[in-house]
């Protein structure tokens, strides 16, 4: 699956155990630890997609499950874009494909 890309609206600086994140369209300030971080300077063109992403941070944390590791990174995808911090690239299905598409009557 598909990762999002970053708002170019969105400022990443990173700070002693993560990250912060600042949307200069909303004017709120994001806090991310150091695996979110990692995600978020992981995002395209770094990493494509979520198996690719997963596979790289699961290099660096083996005693972890992929799995793991996987919905992990999917609940942050979640929130990032329910924040509008991440975009889906256009015309890609989103990086949850657990969600049909729900038709209106």
């Amino acid at each position: 699956m598909r990762l999002p890309t970053a708002d170019p609206q969105v400022i990443c600086c990173g700070v002693a155990g993560g990250a912060v994140l600042l949307s200069t369209e909303q004017e709120v300030y994001y806090g991310l630890n150091t695996v979110g971080a990692y995600v978020w300077e992981h995002l395209p063109p770094v990493c494509q997609t979520v198996e690719q992403l997963s596979a790289a941070l699961s290099a660096l944390h083996p005693d972890v499950p992929v799995e793991s590791i996987r919905a992990d990174i999917q609940e942050l995808l979640d929130a990032l874009g329910a924040h509008g911090l991440v975009h889906s690239p256009v015309g890609a299905p989103t990086c949850d494909d657990s969600v049909a598409p729900h038709s209106v009557s």
